[in-house]
Protein backbone atom coordinates (compact mmCIF):
# COMPACT_ATOMS: atom_id res chain seq x y z
CA UNK A 1 0.00 0.00 0.00
CA UNK A 2 2.92 2.05 0.87
CA UNK A 3 0.18 4.99 1.12
CA UNK A 4 2.43 7.13 3.23
CA UNK A 5 3.96 8.29 0.32
CA UNK A 6 0.80 10.73 -0.37
CA UNK A 7 1.86 12.57 2.67
CA UNK A 8 5.47 13.27 2.36
CA UNK A 9 4.90 16.80 1.87
CA UNK A 10 2.99 17.40 5.00
CA UNK A 11 4.54 19.79 7.93
CA UNK A 12 3.52 18.37 10.84
CA UNK A 13 0.16 17.10 10.71
CA UNK A 14 -3.65 18.53 11.96
CA UNK A 15 -6.98 16.62 13.56
CA UNK A 16 -8.82 16.43 10.11
CA UNK A 17 -5.24 14.77 9.18
CA UNK A 18 -4.83 12.61 12.01
CA UNK A 19 -8.35 11.36 11.34
CA UNK A 20 -7.83 10.74 7.88
CA UNK A 21 -4.74 8.19 9.02
CA UNK A 22 -6.42 6.89 12.02
CA UNK A 23 -9.06 5.65 9.78
CA UNK A 24 -6.58 4.25 7.16
CA UNK A 25 -4.23 2.37 9.42
CA UNK A 26 -7.90 0.99 10.92
CA UNK A 27 -9.15 -0.04 7.45
CA UNK A 28 -5.50 -1.59 6.57
CA UNK A 29 -5.74 -3.56 10.29
CA UNK A 30 -8.74 -4.76 10.09
CA UNK A 31 -8.44 -6.42 6.12
CA UNK A 32 -5.94 -9.21 7.92
CA UNK A 33 -7.55 -8.77 11.49
CA UNK A 34 -10.75 -10.36 12.13
CA UNK A 35 -11.82 -7.87 15.29
CA UNK A 36 -14.22 -5.45 16.67
CA UNK A 37 -13.13 -2.17 14.96
CA UNK A 38 -13.85 -0.26 18.50
CA UNK A 39 -11.02 -2.78 19.92
CA UNK A 40 -8.47 -1.96 16.76
CA UNK A 41 -9.62 1.89 17.30
CA UNK A 42 -8.84 1.86 21.30
CA UNK A 43 -4.94 0.08 20.80
CA UNK A 44 -4.97 3.06 18.25
CA UNK A 45 -5.98 5.51 20.58
CA UNK A 46 -3.31 4.23 23.15
CA UNK A 47 -0.32 4.88 20.33
CA UNK A 48 -0.89 8.14 19.70
CA UNK A 49 -1.56 8.96 23.35
CA UNK A 50 2.18 7.18 23.79
CA UNK A 51 0.60 4.53 25.98
CA UNK A 52 0.97 0.82 26.79
CA UNK A 53 -2.13 -1.53 26.20
CA UNK A 54 -2.51 -4.93 28.27
CA UNK A 55 -4.75 -7.86 26.09
CA UNK A 56 -6.69 -10.24 28.64
CA UNK A 57 -7.72 -12.72 26.55
CA UNK A 58 -8.04 -16.53 25.77
CA UNK A 59 -5.45 -17.93 23.46
CA UNK A 60 -6.44 -17.77 20.00
CA UNK A 61 -8.07 -14.82 19.49
CA UNK A 62 -5.46 -13.03 17.18
CA UNK A 63 -3.06 -11.07 19.60
CA UNK A 64 0.07 -11.63 17.77
CA UNK A 65 -1.41 -10.73 14.23
CA UNK A 66 -2.74 -8.32 15.74
CA UNK A 67 0.57 -6.64 17.54
CA UNK A 68 2.39 -7.44 14.25
CA UNK A 69 -0.43 -5.74 12.11
CA UNK A 70 -0.33 -2.46 14.00
CA UNK A 71 3.53 -2.83 13.71
CA UNK A 72 3.02 -3.05 9.66
CA UNK A 73 0.62 -0.68 9.77
CA UNK A 74 2.88 1.71 11.53
CA UNK A 75 6.41 1.56 9.80
CA UNK A 76 7.78 0.05 12.89
CA UNK A 77 9.90 -2.50 13.87
CA UNK A 78 8.58 -5.89 15.86
CA UNK A 79 9.65 -7.89 18.14
CA UNK A 80 7.60 -11.20 19.96
CA UNK A 81 8.68 -12.02 23.22
CA UNK A 82 7.19 -15.30 24.95
CA UNK A 83 7.19 -15.10 28.56
CA UNK A 84 7.89 -18.16 30.70
CA UNK A 85 9.19 -19.31 33.81
CA UNK A 86 12.79 -19.40 33.24
CA UNK A 87 13.00 -16.30 31.42
CA UNK A 88 15.86 -13.43 32.44
CA UNK A 89 15.63 -9.83 33.10
CA UNK A 90 18.85 -9.64 30.51
CA UNK A 91 16.91 -11.98 27.70
CA UNK A 92 14.72 -8.94 27.49
CA UNK A 93 16.87 -5.97 27.89
CA UNK A 94 20.10 -7.87 26.88
CA UNK A 95 23.50 -7.69 28.65
CA UNK A 96 27.46 -7.29 28.15
CA UNK A 97 29.01 -9.90 25.94
CA UNK A 98 32.65 -10.33 25.85
CA UNK A 99 34.22 -9.63 22.84
CA UNK A 100 37.75 -11.77 22.14
CA UNK A 101 38.55 -9.66 18.77
CA UNK A 102 38.22 -6.34 20.84
CA UNK A 103 38.93 -7.56 24.11
CA UNK A 104 35.94 -5.66 25.45
CA UNK A 105 32.84 -6.23 26.43
CA UNK A 106 30.00 -5.01 24.02
CA UNK A 107 26.46 -4.83 24.97
CA UNK A 108 24.02 -6.84 22.46
CA UNK A 109 20.69 -5.43 22.55
CA UNK A 110 18.03 -7.42 23.65
CA UNK A 111 14.30 -7.61 22.10
CA UNK A 112 12.96 -4.82 23.32
CA UNK A 113 14.69 -2.97 21.33
CA UNK A 114 11.71 -2.14 18.72
CA UNK A 115 9.32 -0.18 18.15
CA UNK A 116 6.28 -2.36 19.14
CA UNK A 117 7.12 -5.32 21.69
CA UNK A 118 4.66 -7.44 22.45
CA UNK A 119 5.08 -9.65 25.56
CA UNK A 120 2.85 -12.69 25.31
CA UNK A 121 1.86 -14.05 28.51
CA UNK A 122 3.67 -11.69 30.89
CA UNK A 123 1.70 -13.07 33.72
CA UNK A 124 4.04 -16.30 33.13
CA UNK A 125 6.99 -15.00 34.15
CA UNK A 126 8.48 -13.69 37.39
CA UNK A 127 7.62 -10.23 39.50
CA UNK A 128 11.54 -9.58 38.34
CA UNK A 129 11.79 -9.85 34.78
CA UNK A 130 8.34 -8.42 34.59
CA UNK A 131 9.87 -5.70 36.14
CA UNK A 132 12.46 -5.26 33.98
CA UNK A 133 10.00 -4.58 30.97
CA UNK A 134 8.04 -2.42 32.63
CA UNK A 135 11.02 -0.17 33.92
CA UNK A 136 11.84 0.26 29.80
CA UNK A 137 7.63 1.16 29.19
CA UNK A 138 8.41 4.04 32.10
CA UNK A 139 11.55 4.98 31.56
CA UNK A 140 12.10 4.45 27.74
CA UNK A 141 15.42 3.55 28.41
CA UNK A 142 17.21 0.61 29.79
CA UNK A 143 20.04 0.28 31.79
CA UNK A 144 22.90 -2.62 32.04
CA UNK A 145 26.16 -2.87 34.58
CA UNK A 146 25.58 1.24 34.98
CA UNK A 147 25.23 1.85 31.43
CA UNK A 148 22.09 3.48 30.15
CA UNK A 149 20.31 3.02 26.35
CA UNK A 150 18.12 4.59 24.85
CA UNK A 151 14.69 2.59 23.13
CA UNK A 152 13.65 3.65 19.75
CA UNK A 153 11.21 5.80 19.31
CA UNK A 154 8.18 5.65 19.11
CA UNK A 155 8.04 2.78 22.11
CA UNK A 156 4.87 0.76 22.60
CA UNK A 157 4.19 -2.20 24.41
CA UNK A 158 1.00 -4.62 23.64
CA UNK A 159 1.14 -7.40 27.04
CA UNK A 160 -1.27 -10.01 26.49
CA UNK A 161 -2.47 -12.54 29.72
CA UNK A 162 -4.85 -15.45 29.36
CA UNK A 163 -7.82 -14.47 32.18
CA UNK A 164 -8.61 -18.11 32.55
CA UNK A 165 -5.40 -20.31 33.08
CA UNK A 166 -3.31 -19.14 36.64
CA UNK A 167 -1.62 -21.92 37.97
CA UNK A 168 2.05 -20.90 37.43
CA UNK A 169 1.37 -17.57 36.85
CA UNK A 170 2.64 -14.77 38.69
CA UNK A 171 -0.45 -12.09 38.28
CA UNK A 172 0.58 -7.96 37.52
CA UNK A 173 0.73 -6.08 40.66
CA UNK A 174 -1.26 -2.84 41.22
CA UNK A 175 2.02 -0.63 40.39
CA UNK A 176 2.46 -2.51 37.65
CA UNK A 177 -0.82 -2.81 36.05
CA UNK A 178 -0.57 0.92 36.28
CA UNK A 179 2.20 1.35 33.50
CA UNK A 180 -0.16 0.43 31.32
CA UNK A 181 -2.18 3.10 29.89
CA UNK A 182 -5.50 0.75 28.86
CA UNK A 183 -6.56 -2.70 29.10
CA UNK A 184 -8.94 -3.91 26.73
CA UNK A 185 -10.18 -7.52 25.10
CA UNK A 186 -10.61 -8.96 21.32
CA UNK A 187 -12.66 -11.01 22.77
CA UNK A 188 -14.70 -13.62 19.63
CA UNK A 189 -15.16 -12.67 16.77
CA UNK A 190 -18.66 -12.82 15.40
CA UNK A 191 -20.44 -15.07 13.43
CA UNK A 192 -19.42 -13.86 10.68
CA UNK A 193 -15.69 -13.37 11.05
CA UNK A 194 -16.12 -16.58 12.03
CA UNK A 195 -17.12 -17.20 9.02
CA UNK A 196 -14.45 -15.52 6.89
CA UNK A 197 -11.50 -17.07 9.01
CA UNK A 198 -12.95 -20.92 7.72
CA UNK A 199 -13.62 -19.63 4.44
CA UNK A 200 -9.61 -17.83 3.76
CA UNK A 201 -8.53 -21.60 5.25
CA UNK A 202 -10.65 -23.57 2.90
CA UNK A 203 -9.76 -21.42 -0.72
CA UNK A 204 -5.72 -22.38 -0.15
CA UNK A 205 -5.19 -20.84 -3.63
CA UNK A 206 -6.21 -17.52 -2.32
CA UNK A 207 -3.75 -15.19 -0.99
CA UNK A 208 -4.09 -14.00 2.79
CA UNK A 209 -5.03 -10.81 3.35
CA UNK A 210 -1.97 -9.11 4.86
CA UNK A 211 -1.77 -5.48 6.00
CA UNK A 212 0.55 -3.12 3.81
CA UNK A 213 2.40 0.56 5.65
CA UNK A 214 0.57 3.10 5.70
CA UNK A 215 2.86 5.74 7.39
CA UNK A 216 6.51 5.77 7.92
CA UNK A 217 7.69 6.36 11.55
CA UNK A 218 8.43 10.02 11.53
CA UNK A 219 4.75 10.30 10.78
CA UNK A 220 3.75 8.01 13.69
CA UNK A 221 5.72 10.62 16.05
CA UNK A 222 3.77 13.78 14.22
CA UNK A 223 0.91 11.48 14.73
CA UNK A 224 1.62 10.96 18.64
CA UNK A 225 1.75 15.00 18.61
CA UNK A 226 -1.50 15.91 17.38
CA UNK A 227 -3.59 15.28 20.54
CA UNK A 228 -1.40 17.73 22.69
CA UNK A 229 -3.09 20.21 20.37
CA UNK A 230 -6.92 18.77 21.48
CA UNK A 231 -8.63 21.26 23.40
CA UNK A 232 -10.79 20.29 26.10
CA UNK A 233 -14.09 22.28 27.87
CA UNK A 234 -13.12 23.15 31.37
CA UNK A 235 -16.15 21.14 32.05
CA UNK A 236 -15.20 17.96 31.14
CA UNK A 237 -11.78 18.70 32.60
CA UNK A 238 -14.09 18.43 36.14
CA UNK A 239 -16.11 15.36 34.72
CA UNK A 240 -13.29 13.37 34.24
CA UNK A 241 -11.97 14.19 37.82
CA UNK A 242 -15.60 13.63 39.09
CA UNK A 243 -15.44 9.84 37.75
CA UNK A 244 -11.94 9.04 39.54
CA UNK A 245 -13.09 10.46 42.42
CA UNK A 246 -16.59 8.71 42.33
CA UNK A 247 -14.33 5.12 42.30
CA UNK A 248 -12.94 5.90 45.90
CA UNK A 249 -16.27 6.70 47.47
CA UNK A 250 -17.70 3.72 46.29
CA UNK A 251 -18.09 0.95 49.18
CA UNK A 252 -17.02 -1.65 47.08
CA UNK A 253 -13.74 -0.45 46.43
CA UNK A 254 -10.44 -0.57 48.33
CA UNK A 255 -8.49 1.34 46.02
CA UNK A 256 -9.63 4.04 43.73
CA UNK A 257 -8.24 6.05 40.50
CA UNK A 258 -5.48 7.59 41.27
CA UNK A 259 -4.54 11.10 40.26
CA UNK A 260 -2.55 9.11 37.36
CA UNK A 261 -5.60 7.31 36.60
CA UNK A 262 -7.33 10.72 36.27
CA UNK A 263 -4.20 12.01 33.94
CA UNK A 264 -4.41 8.82 31.94
CA UNK A 265 -7.85 8.84 31.35
CA UNK A 266 -7.55 13.13 30.21
CA UNK A 267 -4.82 11.87 27.74
CA UNK A 268 -6.90 9.08 26.08
CA UNK A 269 -9.60 11.37 25.98
CA UNK A 270 -7.70 13.60 23.66
CA UNK A 271 -6.12 11.12 21.48
CA UNK A 272 -9.56 9.31 21.04
CA UNK A 273 -11.07 13.06 19.68
CA UNK A 274 -7.58 12.80 17.47
CA UNK A 275 -8.35 9.53 15.92
CA UNK A 276 -11.95 10.99 15.16
CA UNK A 277 -10.44 13.72 13.49
CA UNK A 278 -11.57 16.79 15.84
CA UNK A 279 -10.05 19.16 17.58
CA UNK A 280 -11.67 19.06 20.93
CA UNK A 281 -12.82 16.40 23.03
CA UNK A 282 -16.55 15.24 23.59
CA UNK A 283 -18.63 13.63 26.39
CA UNK A 284 -18.57 10.75 24.34
CA UNK A 285 -14.87 10.02 23.67
CA UNK A 286 -14.33 9.98 27.73
CA UNK A 287 -17.22 7.19 27.95
CA UNK A 288 -15.46 4.95 25.86
CA UNK A 289 -12.32 5.69 27.45
CA UNK A 290 -12.85 5.36 30.85
CA UNK A 291 -13.57 1.63 31.02
CA UNK A 292 -10.28 0.61 29.32
CA UNK A 293 -8.39 3.45 31.32
CA UNK A 294 -9.88 2.56 34.67
CA UNK A 295 -10.99 -1.17 35.06
CA UNK A 296 -7.61 -2.76 35.83
CA UNK A 297 -6.62 0.56 38.24
CA UNK A 298 -9.68 -0.64 40.55
CA UNK A 299 -8.94 -3.14 43.51
CA UNK A 300 -12.21 -3.78 44.85
CA UNK A 301 -12.89 -5.34 48.81
CA UNK A 302 -12.64 -8.80 49.70
CA UNK A 303 -16.21 -9.34 49.98
CA UNK A 304 -17.01 -7.80 46.48
CA UNK A 305 -15.83 -10.59 44.49
CA UNK A 306 -18.06 -13.21 46.84
CA UNK A 307 -20.92 -10.76 45.32
CA UNK A 308 -19.91 -11.93 42.37
CA UNK A 309 -18.71 -8.22 41.58
CA UNK A 310 -16.34 -6.94 38.52
CA UNK A 311 -14.23 -3.93 38.50
CA UNK A 312 -16.33 -3.03 35.26
CA UNK A 313 -19.76 -3.31 37.20
CA UNK A 314 -18.26 -0.37 39.50
CA UNK A 315 -17.14 1.94 36.19
CA UNK A 316 -20.63 1.17 34.88
CA UNK A 317 -22.41 2.86 38.05
CA UNK A 318 -19.55 5.16 38.20
CA UNK A 319 -20.76 6.44 34.68
CA UNK A 320 -24.46 6.02 35.22
CA UNK A 321 -23.53 8.35 38.45
CA UNK A 322 -22.05 11.27 37.56
CA UNK A 323 -23.69 13.78 35.84
CA UNK A 324 -22.44 14.50 31.88
CA UNK A 325 -21.49 18.30 31.41
CA UNK A 326 -23.85 19.31 28.67
CA UNK A 327 -20.96 20.57 25.89
CA UNK A 328 -21.54 21.06 22.35
CA UNK A 329 -17.62 21.78 21.36
CA UNK A 330 -14.89 23.52 22.48
CA UNK A 331 -12.70 26.47 21.71
CA UNK A 332 -10.63 26.54 25.17
CA UNK A 333 -6.52 26.52 24.33
CA UNK A 334 -5.31 22.65 25.37
CA UNK A 335 -3.07 23.77 27.77
CA UNK A 336 -5.49 25.29 29.86
CA UNK A 337 -5.16 23.66 33.42
CA UNK A 338 -8.62 21.89 34.96
CA UNK A 339 -10.02 22.91 37.54
CA UNK A 340 -10.90 20.59 40.43
CA UNK A 341 -14.06 19.53 41.71
CA UNK A 342 -15.66 17.47 44.10
CA UNK A 343 -19.05 17.36 42.49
Amino acid sequence: MALFAVYLGWVGMDHEAAGRVSEQILDAISEAVIADRTVLRTTLTAVLARGHVLLEDVPGTGKTLTARSFATALGLSFQRIQFTPDLLPADITGSNIYNENSGAFEFSRGPVFANVVLADEINRAPPKTQAALLEAMGEKQVTVDGDTYPLPEPFFVIATQNPVEQEGTFGLPEAQRDRFMIKTSLGYPSVDGERTMLDRRADRDARTPSVGSVIDPDRVLELQDVPEQVAADPRLRDYIIRLGRQTRRDDRVEVGISPRGIQRLFEASRARAAVAGRSFVVPDDIKEMVAPVFVHRLVLRADASVRNITPRDVIDDTVDTVEVPAVAGSTEPAGQQPRPSDG
